[in-house]
């Protein structure tokens, strides 16, 4: 007892201090004396799909997107500008997270198949793509499990046939599939019964989190919550769509629909931090809000980032994200370059869980949340030895009309950011704090920067062993190439 008592006492110093090295602290150690002082954070994690870094109103420049309580959960949180998916699109990114690895490690980088677009275009083979992520990799679900947390999945999986498989205890509409056939009950959606005839998706799968919520609180629990939201195909409740129609800076009857289901998550945001409030739940729950990649650039331009999901220039990786827990993490924002693989090793820390055995591309980050203390430089890396095909060539801002990406790597580096691309062994460089746009190619004009990072780049690839393709697609064809971008061209 009187061990606890010091415990005790050292914790309401340091907390009285106005620092949080509170919460480093070994909760397992204090469990285990029978005597439990500081119960360890519940983990809520929402992962919105495709929502785009500028469609939450506190980020939105156009004025469209209603989200209030979003906006009123940016307010109580850290708020990150530089914060990036692991991936331009779905499952790599998804993978990324629940490993805590970058792309090569794993084989998924992208929805299967690689090979995308037209065969005659693609001047190489592309690495193939795997689909699920392998069960040996110990995801962040079986790491919450290591430490006793009661875990359970709500939505969008995409990683295998049922995260059940990889450590989760529940799971809500989860499997291998990548979006709902409807948004409207009946769903036919595997591990979720069909609700009354109209029923809204979101507002089911919230309910059915909030009912979990309430069965395991007495326990820590980690709430994963991969909306399928906002992914196409774009649903919304008519009336809610209506008050959009009528928006000066609304582009169409799709974009309103979009905007529509942004509201419509945002509601749902709403009734997930009041029922944690009413249940006392709030005060000792992290919660991170954020995307799984950027926004679709064709229904909701990204500006002034250049380029949208899938595509690896800005608007296809950087996404928002919240991170709160009252009185824990103060509210401020933070202009440091994070990636999703960075929540395994800082989760980890913070529930005291064992990951020393285990290769993780992300940093802790505890420090910076809890301390404001800066973390060391590093670079941050996205590899992508596959073929993605233009959604619509003239909202997409891609290096060429006929594909979101081809085949490559990117890096960020402090304000510097390199592309590299495979097909024609070309680079493009951009300096972020003069261009977030990246409209100009620096590479010719600072070739010393850009061979440097270039050497770095080629040093991390070599490092994970990230395949590059070398074999020639001998169903190219040069000329039909240059004809059908020409066309697309013309039309632009």
């Amino acid at each position: 007892m009187k061990a606890i008592s010091r415990v005790k006492s050292w914790v309401t110093l340091l907390f009285f201090a106005g620092k949080s090295v509170l919460l480093l602290l070994p909760f397992n150690a204090l469990a285990q004396t029978g005597q439990t002082t500081v119960k360890p954070p519940n983990v809520l994690m929402i992962v919105v799909d495709d929502l785009g870094w500028a469609d939450v109103g506190y980020n939105d420049h156009t004025d469209v997107f209603q989200t209030p309580n979003i906006d009123a959960l940016a307010a109580t949180s850290l708020v990150f500008t530089d914060a990036y998916a692991g991936a331009a699109n779905c499952a790599p990114s998804r993978a990324v997270l629940m490993s805590g690895q970058y792309s090569p490690r794993h084989g998924v980088y992208t929805v299967s198949p690689s090979a995308r677009g037209d065969e005659k275009t693609r001047r190489l083979i592309p690495i193939p793509n795997v689909d699920v992520l392998d069960n040996d990799i110990v995801t962040l679900a079986e790491m919450f499990k290591s430490v006793g947390y009661s875990t359970g999945s709500f939505g969008k999986w995409h990683l295998g046939e049922d995260p059940r498989t990889q450590g989760f205890d529940h799971n809500v509409a989860g499997s291998i599939r990548g979006l709902p056939k409807s948004y409207f009950s009946p769903y036919d959606l595997p591990f979720l019964d069909n609700g009354p005839d109209g029923e809204y998706l979101p507002n089911r799968i919230t309910s059915e989190l909030l009912t979990w919520i309430s069965q395991v609180k007495e326990q820590s629990f980690f709430a994963y919550v991969p909306y399928y939201t906002v992914h196409t195909p774009l649903q919304a409740i008519d009336s809610v769509k209506e008050k959009y129609l009528s928006h000066p800076r609304i582009q169409s009857s799709r974009h309103a629909t979009y905007a529509a289901m942004v509201e419509l998550m945002d509601i749902n945001i709403g009734r997930i931090m009041r029922s944690l409030e009413e249940q006392k739940l709030l005060h000792n729950t992290l919660i991170i809000f954020t995307s799984d990649n950027g926004g679709i650039r064709s229904i909701a331009y990204q500006d002034p980032l250049r380029g949208g999901k899938g595509s690896y220039y800005e608007g296809g990786t950087r996404v928002p994200l919240l991170v709160s827990w009252p009185k824990r993490v103060m509210p401020r924002t933070d202009s440091t370059p994070v990636i999703n693989a960075d929540f395994y090793p800082t989760l980890a820390n913070l529930v005291n869980a064992d990951v020393s055995n285990r290769v993780l591309d992300g940093v802790d980050l505890s420090r910076l949340w809890l301390d404001e203390q800066p973390i060391e430089p590093r670079n941050l890396y996205w590899h992508f030895p596959i073929y993605l095909q233009a959604y619509n060539p003239n909202a997409d801002q891609s290096r060429d009309p006929l594909f979101r990406t081809r085949p490559g790597t990117t890096m960020r580096q402090g304000k510097w950011k390199l592309h590299h691309y495979f097909e024609d062994n070309s680079y493009e460089l951009y300096d972020l704090s003069n261009d977030l746009g990246e409209h100009v190619n620096l590479a010719g004009f600072l070739p010393e920067i850009a061979a440097r990072l270039s050497s770095e780049l080629s040093a991390w690839r070599d490092s994970v062993q990230a395949p590059i393709p070398t074999e020639v697609n001998p169903e190219f064809d040069a000329d039909y190439t240059a004809t059908v971008t020409a066309q697309k061209l013309m039309k632009n």
